[in-house]
């Protein structure tokens, strides 16, 4: 096709009066690790569009982990983060306005190898425990506090633990070094391709300790001050969320396109993590304030101020609920 010159400067001329429409598209930069669970959702809210669909363009900043992600959104270089409420809260207790938005509730286990005689937390005592995430790792400090209460025991005291990552408890516990492991929900679903069995599951602990296991523990966070200027944005950013985890709560063809980039070694482990991710989805509406509450006051008095810093109760605004 050919054009006249006069075509050319009034095609020139259409384009310049749209570019102000795709402009006017704000971007929500998200700094995260590209490689982690939460660009499963991520990939699918580009490819199927709903970051566009909900008013803004999602731009996906690679990092070497939490803590560079919390660097980079302190410092103004991100507009969003993954991280868990109970940051979020600590950081609005030190002063930062800082909320939350519902991401997960994916939380892990203590596993055993499938043919171990242990069928409580009481028998592995004098075994050796290995923890992904440290001293003050959320889901073993609900476990310990469930021992204390339901076993009566200090599992603390009693067993020896092995702090490290999470690809290396997995392998000592799947090579007998240790008894028992503690380690992220998709390691924890790996574990299980691979032949291991929970012992007792974190959420079940939460209940006996009359805690909510539907209380998300990971959530995007944003600043209080993009709530308050364009609350449309935030709210475009958790209907974007909530669409996403809608098809891959139910499309398997979604699933597949996502295979790839989810580094399952067999089928069993493709299926065990598509399940995880799918358990750890939490329902629609607001966070009972209250059951967070409850679960820092268990937090506080395992985790001290290493994890909670000075903070006793939850402050107020952590959580976006709808219509704020």
């Amino acid at each position: 096709m050919r054009y006249t010159r006069r075509g050319v400067h009034g095609l020139v001329a259409a384009l310049a009066l749209a570019l102000p429409a795709w402009a006017d598209v704000p971007q929500l930069r998200i700094a995260t690790q590209v490689s982690g669970t939460v660009n499963w959702e991520l990939t699918t809210m580009t490819t199927r569009g709903f970051d566009t669909a909900n008013g803004f363009t999602l731009v996906v900043q690679d990092v070497a982990g939490s803590p560079a992600a919390q660097v980079a959104f302190q410092g103004g270089e991100a507009d969003v983060i993954v991280s868990d409420w109970l940051w979020v809260a600590r950081q609005r207790a030190e002063g930062q306005d800082f909320v939350f938005i519902p991401y997960s509730r994916a939380v892990g286990a203590l596993h055993v190898m499938a043919d171990s005689p242990a069928r409580t937390i009481s028998d592995l005592a004098g075994g050796k425990i290995g923890i992904a995430g440290g001293p003050v790792d959320k889901s073993w400090l609900i476990l310990q506090a469930y021992a204390q209460q339901a076993e009566g025991i200090d599992i603390a005291m009693q067993t020896e633990q092995v702090f490290g990552a999470p690809p290396l408890i997995m392998e000592t516990a799947l090579s007998g070094q240790v008894q028992g492991a503690v380690n992220f929900w998709h390691f924890g679903a790996k574990m299980e391709a691979a032949g291991m069995r929970p012992l007792i599951t974190v959420a079940d602990a939460a209940v006996a300790l009359g805690l909510d296991p539907a209380t998300p523990l990971l959530g995007y966070v944003v600043r209080g001050e993009l709530l308050r200027d364009q609350p449309q944005l935030v709210a475009g950013l958790a209907a974007a969320s909530r669409a996403t985890k809608d098809v891959l709560a139910a499309d398997e063809a979604a699933w597949d396109a996502l295979r790839p980039m989810m580094n399952a070694q067999s089928d069993a482990e493709f299926a065990a993590l598509k399940a995880g991710f799918r358990a750890g989805i939490p329902a629609p509406g607001p966070v009972d304030e209250a059951a967070a509450g409850r679960m820092l006051a268990i937090m506080a008095s395992l985790g001290g101020e290493e994890l909670v810093g000075r903070m006793t109760t939850l402050p107020q605004g952590v959580f976006v609920q709808p219509g704020s």
